[in-house]
């Protein structure tokens, strides 16, 4: 069973910083190009980052030099690091994976307010 689970978010004042992690379980990891996105209250869901099993790297225009994505294959996991979070950053974040077909986490919320 395929399991993409999301951890890491929270409540953080503006100009903070969050990691989220995303746990895969069930899929050969190494192989999956892995991607994080996130939804805000009437929005759509829109792109963030996204790293490919080489490890190369690319980024939505609205987060570059603030957020980076990475991963451990050897535990698993993806991560966004986040800083100098804005209010407008509030929202449901998702991984997803893909390879042979795509999967995605169950979400963990950020909400960034003073």
């Amino acid at each position: 069973q395929v399991q993409l689970v999301e951890s890491g978010g929270g409540l953080v004042q503006p100009g903070g910083s969050l990691t989220l992690s995303c746990a895969a379980s069930g899929i050969r990891f190494s192989s999956y190009a892995m991607g994080w996105y996130r939804q805000a209250p009437g929005k759509e869901r829109e792109f963030i980052a996204h790293i490919t099993s080489g490890g190369n790297t690319n980024y939505a225009e609205f987060v570059k030099g603030r957020f980076t994505i990475s991963r451990d294959n050897a535990k698993n996991a993806v991560y966004l690091q986040m800083n100098s979070l804005k209010p407008e950053d509030t929202a449901v974040y998702y991984c997803n994976g893909v390879y042979m077909a795509v999967y995605w986490g169950q979400g963990t919320q950020v909400t960034v307010s003073s």
